[in-house]
């Protein structure tokens, strides 16, 4: 290392702090609730190549520590000089926003005429224009109907503002005031991010700064390199299902073979399903570190290594496959806008694999799912038509080697806060009925799994449109480990309770009636080790907490209580011992019968079958021959998918 290891650390902390000082000044300065309350927010401290160097650790969200700026940065055309504040919000420019909403923005900071660093974040906003309020859903079919995109761009020039560039956004967009005040605070963030990197040149130089930035990225590396190292060499495989690769579609299956060797790690998309109809694809554009599918892996390496540095070097030792035409790395313009669900799954993906590795180290599937609620609709005491995110509904953490999983947090979507009701209710023509946690939902487990998260809310506004996104794990449960039970699935319910009760499943698009009531209810978390060894104790806190019901403490951890709520030690001892003893995977019923007759047989001959077509025909040959699957429930979807793979003889 060019830096000595004192300075090195102090370096490392006042780039910290320079990261938070420039997300306290977008979250206190943005417009949106979803920027503001949410913080669905990231900052970057970048080095003069555009890779991430420096992350906040207290704000915003945590899905970019290892973002590379470089390609979109030299997207843009002419150059740079100081004061200039360029942007993008295009999926397929440089494969740095990940879908129209996110407007990625970046500063140069200059010394002596030459570029040291950047300063560059991201926001989500609310509404781009596109098909349908909010922008997102899984009806649409391509990138051109999610809203306004905007190629790596010049907002600024020289400081001077490109009112063309701004009056072609606000003109896109359902609430361009809204959009304009976050996209001000962004310019803000990076502006102090400016600031804040001159003055470290200041203090140290600015030899040493950019030889620290550097050795930076080169710690994190040595850091994700010594966490692989404790890890058994080995290749690991593992599969999980989002429920639908569209509504009413058929699942959507990603497949992971990670290969550890030593201080590195390759990651293997191989295997997993074409890019889908609707807008479920992941935009990585094949970069072997995309951060999008290296998420999972921040997570795995904070928690086998707390306070690990995370930057762009971190993932170095890390190598992704991402076969072209998948819904990991699809080719445009297939439709991006719902990329956050599949990679939740991803999330989900990733910790599988790793639990292989490391048992007795890491959690249960969490909830893996977090529907983001947003409201379009006439504000009837304003007379203006609002946009406004409700609330995320993230689910339980899944149980942990330590103890269980944190309730309604979604361990891995815990960055996503919760908006005041009170805000909620003063910024859109809406009504909290219910927001709290869902008894009976934490997958069973010596240590269990996280509580799901309920929300029930009405409004008066006739003509209001609800947006759910991410609805997911409806169908495929959030799996338990070491004879833990799954957590349980999510729901999505219009007037519940009532004769008219209609069970929307993964529906993400609502017009509800003045006076109906929407609930929506998150996955729980999954469960870890047999739940039969779980202390009674423990079982009874539970009860007296409301988090368990008699009949589950009885049913899932042998557990019985009296009318009273006391201890029948008796029964107790009777129903435990009559338990079958767990130690496996469960990944839940439907799963289990998923796999009975899509064996690996069956997806190997499938993967054939799709590597054998152009990439814009695979989502409608899988739809056919799922279809036919189902419709011949006695054979076995091998041999179904061995007659698509045969050529047929053509007509004379």
């Amino acid at each position: 290392m060019r830096t000595d290891p004192v300075t090195l650390q102090v370096l490392r902390n006042h780039c910290r702090a320079a990261a938070e000082s420039m997300a306290t000044t977008l979250y206190r300065t943005a417009h949106s609730t979803f920027v503001k309350e949410t913080e669905d927010f990231t900052i970057q401290l970048l080095d003069a190549q555009g890779k991430t160097c420096a992350v906040p650790l207290d704000l915003g969200a945590t899905w970019y520590p290892g973002v590379d700026y470089e390609a979109a940065i030299a997207l843009v055309p002419g150059g740079y000089q100081p004061g200039d504040i360029a942007m993008t919000s295009d999926p397929y420019s440089g494969y740095l926003s990940t879908h129209s909403p996110d407007t990625n923005m970046w500063k140069p900071v200059f010394h002596e005429g030459k570029i040291i660093a950047f300063a560059g974040g991201h926001i989500h906003n609310v509404d781009v224009g596109g098909a349908v309020p909010a922008s997102l859903s899984r009806t649409l079919t391509e990138v051109h109907q999610e809203g306004l995109r905007i190629p790596p761009s010049k907002l600024y020039h020289a400081g001077r503002l490109d009112e063309t560039l701004l009056r072609t956004i606000q003109t896109n967009v359902r609430v361009p005031d809204q959009n304009w005040g976050d996209l001000k605070a962004l310019v803000a963030a990076v502006n102090t991010g400016e600031r804040r990197i001159l003055d470290l040149v200041r203090r140290f130089g600015v030899a040493t700064l950019v030889d620290g930035l550097a050795d930076l990225l080169d710690y994190g590396e040595k850091q994700a390199r010594a966490v692989l190292a404790s890890l058994p060499d080995g290749t690991y495989r593992f599969t999980d299902y989002c429920d639908e690769d569209g509504v009413g579609g058929d699942p959507l299956r990603l497949n992971l073979t990670l290969r550890i060797q030593g201080d590195s790690a390759e990651l293997d998309f191989t295997g997993t399903d074409p890019q889908t109809l609707c807008s479920m694809n992941v935009p990585t554009g094949g970069h072997p570190r995309h951060s999008l599918l290296l998420v999972g892996v921040y997570y795995v390496l904070s928690a086998l290594h707390p306070g690990i540095t995370l930057n762009f070097g971190t993932t170095r030792p890390f190598t992704c496959i991402t076969p072209e035409g998948s819904v990991v790395n699809p080719i445009a313009p297939a439709a991006v806008g719902m990329r956050s669900l599949t990679c939740a799954r991803l999330r989900s993906l990733v910790f599988g694999a790793f639990a292989q590795a490391a048992p007795e180290r890491l959690p249960a599937a969490p909830a893996g799912s977090s529907s983001i609620l947003n409201l379009a609709a006439e504000n009837t005491r304003t007379g203006r038509r609002s946009i406004a995110a409700i609330a995320p509904i993230v689910g339980g953490g899944g149980g942990m080697p330590h103890r269980d999983g944190t309730d309604g947090s979604g361990a891995d979507a815990a960055y996503l806060k919760n908006s005041p009701i009170e805000i909620t209710e003063a910024e859109a023509p809406v009504r909290i009925l219910r927001y709290g946690l869902m008894p009976d939902t934490g997958g069973p487990g010596a240590h269990r799994g996280g509580l799901a998260t309920v929300l029930e809310f009405t409004t008066d506004a006739p003509d209001a449109t609800v947006t759910a996104r991410n609805r997911d794990r409806s169908i495929f449960q959030p799996w338990g480990i070491l004879g833990g039970k799954p957590g349980a699935p999510s729901s999505f319910t219009l007037n519940p309770g009532t004769p008219g009760e209609k069970d929307l499943g993964n529906t993400d698009l609502l017009n509800p009636a003045p006076g109906d009531v929407v609930r929506i209810v998150s996955p729980g978390g999954g469960g870890r080790g047999d739940p039969a060894t779980r202390p009674v104790e423990a079982v009874l806190r539970d009860l007296r907490a409301g988090r368990l019901s008699p009949a589950a403490a009885k049913e899932d951890y042998g557990v019985v209580v009296d009318a009273t709520g006391s201890l029948d030690e008796a029964a107790t001892t009777a129903r435990r011992a009559g338990m079958t003893q767990r130690d496996g995977f469960d990944g839940g019923r439907t799963r289990r019968a998923h796999e009975a007759r899509w064996t690996e047989e069956a997806y190997a001959a499938f993967g054939r079958l799709m590597a054998s077509q152009p990439p814009a025909w695979r989502g409608r040959l899988k739809r056919q021959v799922f279809a036919a699957v189902r419709a011949t429930p006695g054979r076995s979807a091998a041999e179904v998918v061995a007659e698509f793979a045969t050529p047929r003889p053509r007509r004379a």
